[in-house]
């Protein structure tokens, strides 16, 4: 079997298990050896599922693996019927998350061949910033304990994208700094600020823009980018309630429920 066969093979038992709703217990192959193999992996799921992306999910390398994968973050596809909701589906029998992440929305296409950019450039391609919530799912249970190269293999362990209201004058108002709390079921689950992430939301723009110009796809106006888990990535389970508050006056809600085969 080729190396691509290989991808291919893993690509179709993830997409496989969510087709089916089902759960697996383990890594659906060999291993990848790096995360250039995951990212083919992912990009043949992405051929195989043939539906259209209208995001992507950028989410951060556990700091202990920094070194080893030399990268701070990484990143999967969102898919246009998985897009807002009330109701949200994840996998009842494998990893299920809600996290209170700034969705930044692309408003001009990254130049061609461009492959550096700073924080300032990566800012002026985004045309609005709302709040929202990402869906992190996956049919592989331990998919986060696995680690990065599991995560990037099944779509970034993204299952949904809930789109909050926009900020307004998003450049001015220093929402980097603003205290986010999430709550599953009713209870805090945590609290954070996007300002101690690296470079912070726009940080993540910017990684997604060299990192597509690496893998040769092209980002378009329209497109979201999930910045990152602001307050931590929290396990929840169908039936909870997710919501995530950004001040007084704006927070996303939505309730799991369990995903059902197609």
């Amino acid at each position: 079997m080729t190396l691509v066969d290989d991808r291919s093979r893993i690509a179709g038992r993830f997409l496989a298990a969510r087709r089916a709703a089902a759960g697996l217990d383990s890594y659906p192959g060999d291993f990848p050896a790096s995360l250039d193999e995951a990212y083919a992996i992912q990009d043949a799921a992405i051929a195989a599922w043939g539906r259209p992306v209208v995001g992507w999910k950028v989410g951060r390398v556990p700091e202990q693996l920094i070194d080893l994968f030399g990268t701070d973050r990484l990143a999967g596809p969102i898919f246009d019927e998985a897009v807002d909701g009330a109701e949200m589906p994840v996998f009842a029998e494998g990893f299920a998350a809600g996290e209170a992440e700034f969705l930044l929305r692309i408003g001009a296409a990254p130049p061609a061949g461009k492959t550096s950019f700073t924080l300032a450039e990566a800012a002026e391609l985004i045309d609005a910033v709302h709040a929202g919530i990402e869906i992190a799912s996956s049919p592989l249970g331990t998919i986060n304990e696995i680690g990065p190269i599991a995560v990037v293999s099944d779509f970034g362990n993204n299952n949904g994208l809930v789109v909050g209201a926009e900020i307004p004058d998003w450049r001015s108002s220093g929402f980097e700094q603003w205290e986010v709390t999430c709550r599953i079921g009713g209870e805090v689950a945590g609290r954070g600020r996007a300002a101690a992430f690296p470079d912070g939301a726009i940080g993540a723009a910017r990684f997604l823009f060299e990192l597509m110009a690496r893998r040769g796809i092209q980002l378009t106006p329209g497109q979201w980018i999930s910045s990152g888990a602001v307050t931590g990535v929290h396990r929840a389970r169908p039936g909870q309630a997710v919501e995530a508050r950004f001040s007084e006056a704006l927070a996303v809600t939505c309730r799991l429920v369990a995903a059902r085969p197609e």
